[in-house]
């Protein structure tokens, strides 16, 4: 049956005409060399016009056709005619000494041809450079002119001159100078917001100062309370506002008992804003600190693509030949109004919660030293300090009496939190804010990752971007009761990974047993997915035998790589793809590039229910061994059970992600831990990979938003087929028989590809490969039909097989009794 054949997409104009093979690295660097000589030439000449200029200006103002020639030498400037025509022409005529931001121009567009400076964007760089240069000659025609009475340009040249009187006869003077003084302002502003901060300053002197003290309210044992004022040193002034980071300051709350007084507790450096009563305490009332800090907003990323634009500094370029190749921007994803927000919490819920817990702990005689606070998306972590003497069994086991008290879904005590000396308990917020995957790809963080796989999956407790490289973890077991935030975990990995990786780069298999999953990325399969050459029409695996297949063709693939890796004398992938751009590998010895390959399987329990060790065997050959040759595995069910979970299973799936399941059994299965159980759903999830799991807020991506990164990346032009997965070997007594050849299913191109290698007497995969221009898997089938045929001998290694018929006749005489 023929192959169906792919339509190709369609070509720009650029590519049509052959442009892209004339831009290239080596052209952009001589051009960029072009570019730095010609700076280098406007700079000698414009600096030489300042003592040549009155010399050669009658010249230029007179020139005539042969004086550019200057074969008298008249001219005087360093640069000959040409030069003192330039610099008459940019200072005296047009811009003056602001001129030279154009050769400081030029000098940005050569560092970036040149790939010194790839990062470097021009269009920011022109309109500063224009704007900064159009002022200054305004400036300089208003402000210098006065003080050069006797030059013979005018300072801000013949533009700033023209603009200046014009902006005089029509506001005067003064309108002129604010009119300066605005634009400058605003195009401080536009480089940085550090420039309103000293705006405000310089507008408001004493509120300035009014903020550098700090004011304390204390209550006193007489009836009126007695105000006091220190001021704050520079050391502990709160930084501006603008400033980002990704880490929330954490809220102090300090208990400070009622029988002490107040000037002793001032006295050990606690300085309370407020003394509030707590609500039901047992023993006394008690004079609680709040501390609020004030939350920062996440450090956003530079640019809206956050792929980055690496310089490559091998002789081959991993990313052709779509080395043009557009990474999807974050103007793709949703940005919720709780993005902006710098505070989650109240500061009356917090002191309520924080009353709440201290009532219980002291109804069961647990004393506490102090309270802390860190406010998330949506828990918040109480680190508590115990008294000399107390338990942590004791306050471990209070869990049921604090979720009680507080009314709330759940809480979970981490006793003790790791590397403190302090027990955690998290209590959950009363209104649960949305981790957009618009606040974690635009984040510096994920911006800057040098992950070879990077998945980011949402944000701690503390506010941070929580990200983890695959390819470390290397396989991921992911599972949660229904409606926890499964799917909407899975696609925020699988879209992480699209927005980091380029398709020459990465290759996904999807397995979707429900059909409905995974069916929106549909229209990137030629990009980015890897499937059998059966499959090729629809990459997502959704029949149970397909994906038996598959997962024993990825072993067989696997098997291949580990058979490259040694020829090459590499450990893992990361070195082999190093030596092949490095032009280290042939590759006429069958050595190519190899991307990394996700392999993301949902529902797994229906797979386990249907296929049974059929489909759990080449899993956990590929969780043994695929590490180092790039092929990664990400399962997610949500039926957590020992019969769908295996021990071999959970033995080489270190990385787990555990959103709420039903029943503590589940969460052990999961995490070999109780606690996923008392988590709140809506994505709130706890990871694990280590000794200790992180919980963490999962990012929310809506299917609209998927759907918009689909439609971006399928519009470019890209692979036109999805990267062929080898065929696995077949049973006993099926077709891959060495008994004979079935002449019905024998390849269309048998027979010529018999001629070839008699005649050669060289039995080699990769000369069919390149003779025929075919795919190196069916060229492999074509070599085992050789075989079955009895026209080469066996494999052995990368050497080529042994021809076992000697001439053209004799092979003639073996395909007739085939027919």
């Amino acid at each position: 049956m023929a192959k169906k054949k792919s339509n190709r997409p369609s070509k720009t104009f650029s590519q049509a005409i052959g442009l892209n093979n004339i831009i290239n690295d080596k052209t952009n660097f001589v051009f960029g060399i072009i570019l730095f000589c010609l700076a280098v030439f406007l700079i000698i000449a414009f600096v030489s016009y300042f003592s040549t200029g009155a010399a050669d200006q009658s010249i230029v103002n007179d020139l005539r056709p042969n004086d550019i020639l200057n074969s008298g030498k008249e001219f005087q400037n360093s640069c000959g005619s040409l030069g003192a025509v330039i610099s008459d022409f940019f200072i005296n005529k047009c811009f003056g000494i602001p001129a030279f931001f154009i050769p400081l121009f030029i000098i940005v567009w050569s560092l970036k041809c040149m790939g010194a400076k790839p990062n470097l964007k021009l269009g920011k760089w022109f309109f500063c450079t224009a704007l900064g240069m159009v002022w200054s000659s305004v400036t300089f025609s208003k402000l210098l002119t006065p003080l050069m009475p006797d030059s013979i340009f005018n300072p801000g040249g013949g533009h700033g001159q023209f603009i200046c009187q014009w902006f005089e006869g029509l506001i005067g003077s003064p309108g002129l100078i604010a009119v300066l003084i605005i634009v400058a302002l605003a195009f401080l502003t536009y480089l940085t917001s550090e420039t309103i901060i000293v705006v405000r300053k310089i507008m408001n002197p004493m509120g300035y100062i009014t903020n550098r003290v700090k004011f304390t309210i204390s209550e006193n044992n007489g009836d009126e309370p007695e105000a006091t004022a220190e001021p704050v040193d520079d050391n502990e002034e709160a930084e501006p506002e603008n400033e980002s980071t990704d880490v929330q300051q954490p809220i102090d709350l300090d208990i400070v008992n009622n029988d002490e007084p107040q000037e002793k507790a001032a006295a050990n450096g606690d300085e309370p804003i407020a003394v509030v009563q707590p609500a039901n305490a047992n023993d006394g009332a008690e004079n609680i600190n709040l501390e609020m800090g004030e939350s920062q907003k996440d450090e956003h990323a530079k640019e809206k693509v956050v792929a980055g634009n690496d310089e490559v500094l091998t002789p081959i370029n991993p990313r052709e030949p779509f080395v043009n190749w557009r990474f999807p921007n974050v103007d793709l994803l949703k940005k919720y109004p709780s993005d902006d927000m710098t505070s989650f919490v109240r500061k009356d819920e917090l002191e309520l919660k924080k009353n709440q817990i201290i009532k219980v702990l002291n109804d069961f005689d647990v004393q506490i030293r102090s309270i802390r606070a860190t406010v998330g998306p949506t828990i918040t972590l109480y680190e508590i300090t115990p008294a000399p003497g107390i338990r942590i069994s004791k306050i471990r086991n209070l869990e049921d009496d604090i979720a009680l008290s507080l009314a709330a879904k759940g809480i979970r005590i981490i006793a003790p939190m790791p590397g403190k000396g302090t027990i955690g308990i998290e209590v959950p917020n009363e209104h649960a804010n949305i981790v957009s995957m618009w606040s974690i790809i635009n984040s510096k963080k994920f911006e800057e990752a040098k992950m070879e796989l990077p998945i980011a999956l949402g944000k701690t407790i503390t506010n941070e971007v929580f990200m983890v490289d695959l390819a470390k973890i290397p396989h991921l077991l992911v599972a949660g009761a229904t409606g926890q935030g499964k799917s909407v975990g899975l696609n925020a990995i699988i879209t992480s990974l699209l927005y980091k990786k380029h398709p020459n780069e990465l290759k996904i298999v999807l397995v979707d047993p429900k059909k409905v999953e995974f069916s929106i990325y549909a229209p990137i399969a030629k990009h980015y997915m890897a499937a059998l050459d059966e499959n090729e029409d629809e990459p997502i695996i959704t029949d149970v035998q397909k994906v038996v297949k598959t997962l024993k063709g990825l072993c067989v693939l696997m098997d291949k790589r580990y058979d490259m890796l040694k020829l090459a004398g590499a450990r893992n992938i990361k070195e082999y793809n190093k030596k092949y751009l490095s032009h280290h590998l042939n590759p006429e010895e069958g050595h190519e590039y190899m991307p990394y390959i996700v392999v993301v399987i949902d529902e797994f329990g229906d797979l386990i229910m249907t296929a049974g060790k059929e489909i759990e065997m080449p899993i956990t050959r590929i969780a043994q061994l695929a590490r180092a040759v790039g092929i990664h595995m990400i399962i997610a069910t949500q039926r957590p059970t020992t019969k769908i979970i295996t021990g071999t299973i959970k033995a080489n799936f270190p990385g787990r992600i555990a959103f709420r399941v039903g029943s503590r059994i589940d969460s052990q299965v999961i995490l070999d831990r109780t606690g996923a159980q008392q988590l709140v759903g809506r994505g709130d999830m706890l990871y694990l990979n280590g000794s200790e799991p992180t919980r963490v807020q999962c990012a929310f991506v809506d299917t609209p938003e998927v759907d918009a990164i689909s439609k971006f990346i399928a519009d470019q032009p890209g692979p036109v087929t999805p990267m062929e997965i080898p065929e696995p070997a077949m049973d006993e007594g099926g077709e891959g028989d060495a008994g004979g050849v079935d002449a019905q299913k024998l390849d269309p191109l048998f027979r010529q590809a018999a001629l070839m290698v008699v005649l050669s007497q060289q039995g080699s995969t990769s000369k069919i490969q390149r003779q025929f221009s075919i795919g190196y898997n069916r060229a492999g089938r074509l070599m085992d039909q050789l075989h079955d045929a009895g026209i080469v001998g066996e494999a052995h290694g990368s050497k080529p097989r042994e021809v076992l018929i000697a001439d053209e006749a004799t092979l003639n005489n073996l395909l007739d009794q085939l027919k």
